[in-house]
C-alpha cells in the first residue's frame, strides 16, 4: 500500500464537538526512518481525553487544525526498522485515527499474543489500570470504606466500581440517567447507583450516606465534585483522574468550596495519571487478571466498526451514551 485513510481535525469546535469538525483524507505513506515501524490499526481507544487534547496542551501537545487525530490503539506491525519489532507483531501505544500509522518503536509496547486485543484497553489497559491505581495507590481504599464513583458506566468507572466492591467496600455509583444507573446496578453488582441529574445531590447523598463518604473516585470535576465534597467524611480521600464536565465546553466551572472544605474536613484531593504508576503495573495486572479469569471482574465494551465512525464514537462518549469502554474496530 502507498496511501492511508486518515481523519484530521478540520476545525476547532466553538463549544461542543461536532462531526463536521473532522474530515477524512487520503495521505501518502512515506518511507520508514531507522527505528520506525509501520502499523495497521486493529482498535482505536476512544477516550474523553481526546477532546481535552483538542482544547489545548495537557500532558501532551495540543491537536491543531490540520493534524491527524491521535489516539491510543493496538495495531499489527506491517514493516519495521526497529530491531525490537518484526512483521506480524502486535503493538500498543499512540497511533492515529488512521488505517496505517508510522511511529518510533521505542514509543510502543510489544504485546504478547492475545486472544482478544480489546483487552489491552479494558482490564489489561489504561481503563483497568487507572481504576486500580486510583483506588489502591492514590485513595488507598480499605475494606468497609464507603466509596463513591462518578461516571460509573464509563470505561474507568465500571472498573473502579467493581474493584472497590471486590475489595470489600460499600460502593455507590453516579451516572447521568436512570437507564444507565439501572445498567450499573444490574451489570456491576454494586450497592446502588444514583442519577445525579435528578434532585438535590447534596441531600440525596446525605440520605444515602448519613455517615459520609470515605473515598470519591472522580472522573467529572465541576459542580459534581463540589456537591460530593460536602458529603465527604473528615479525612476523606478524593482521587481525581479526569474532568469530563470541562472538556466539551467553552467555559470551565470549578468547585466553589475549594479550598475551604478541604481545610475544614481535612480532605486529601489528589490528581493522577496512570503513567505515574508504571512501576506498579505488573502487580496491578496480576490482580486484575486473576479477578477476570475467575469471572469476578466483568468487561463491557461499546464498539463502533470502521475508521469513519471515530468522530461519532467520541461525540457519543462525551454525551454520555456509552456503556463501558468505547472502541473503534478497523
Amino acid at each position: 500500500m502507498d496511501k492511508t485513510k486518515v481523519i484530521i481535525l478540520k476545525k476547532k469546535p466553538k463549544e461542543f464537538l461536532e462531526v463536521d469538525c473532522f474530515s477524512i483524507e487520503e495521505r501518502p505513506i512515506r518511507e520508514l526512518l531507522e527505528g520506525e515501524v509501520l502499523l495497521k490499526t486493529i482498535y482505536l481507544s476512544i477516550d474523553a481525553a481526546n477532546r481535552a487534547w483538542i482544547a489545548g496542551p495537557t500532558y501532551r501537545s495540543e491537536v491543531l487544525v490540520g493534524d491527524i487525530m491521535p489516539a491510543y490503539g493496538v495495531a499489527e506491525v506491517i514493516e519495521s526498522k526497529d530491531i525490537k519489532f518484526k512483521k506480524g507483531d502486535i503493538a500498543s501505544g499512540e497511533i492515529n485515527w488512521a488505517e496505517y500509522t508510522i511511529n518510533f518503536g521505542k514509543l510502543l509496547t510489544k504485546e504478547k499474543p492475545i486472544k482478544n486485543p480489546a483487552d489491552l484497553f479494558t482490564y489489561r489497559g489504561i481503563a483497568g489500570l487507572t481504576a486500580c491505581h486510583g483506588l489502591i495507590n492514590v485513595a488507598k481504599i480499605k475494606p468497609k470504606d464507603t466509596v463513591l464513583v462518578s461516571s460509573a458506566a464509563g470505561s474507568v468507572g465500571m472498573f473502579a466500581c467493581q474493584i472497590a466492591k471486590l475489595t470489600g467496600c460499600n460502593v455507590i455509583g453516579l451516572s447521568s440517567s436512570e437507564e444507565k444507573c439501572a445498567w450499573v446496578r444490574k451489570s456491576l453488582g454494586i450497592d446502588t447507583c444514583i442519577d445525579y441529574t435528578k434532585g438535590d445531590l447534596v441531600r440525596v447523598l446525605k440520605k444515602q450516606c448519613p455517615e459520609g463518604i470515605d473515598v470519591y473516585f472522580d472522573n467529572v470535576g465541576g459542580s459534581l465534585l463540589e456537591n460530593v465534597l460536602y458529603n465527604m467524611k473528615i479525612h476523606g480521600r478524593v482521587a481525581c483522574c479526569g474532568a469530563v464536565s470541562q472538556y466539551d465546553t467553552s467555559g470551565n466551572y470549578g468547585p466553589k468550596n475549594i479550598p475551604g472544605i478541604l481545610v475544614t474536613k481535612r480532605l486529601r484531593l489528589q490528581g493522577f495519571l496512570v503513567l505515574d504508576f508504571t512501576s506498579e503495573n505488573q502487580e496491578a495486572l496480576e490482580i486484575l487478571s486473576k479477578w477476570s479469569s475467575c469471572g469476578h471482574l466483568k468487561v463491557f465494551t461499546d464498539e463502533y466498526i470502521g475508521l469513519e465512525k471515530a468522530p461519532v464514537a467520541l461525540i457519543d462518549l462525551l454525551n454520555g451514551k456509552n456503556m463501558g469502554k468505547t472502541l473503534v474496530k478497523l
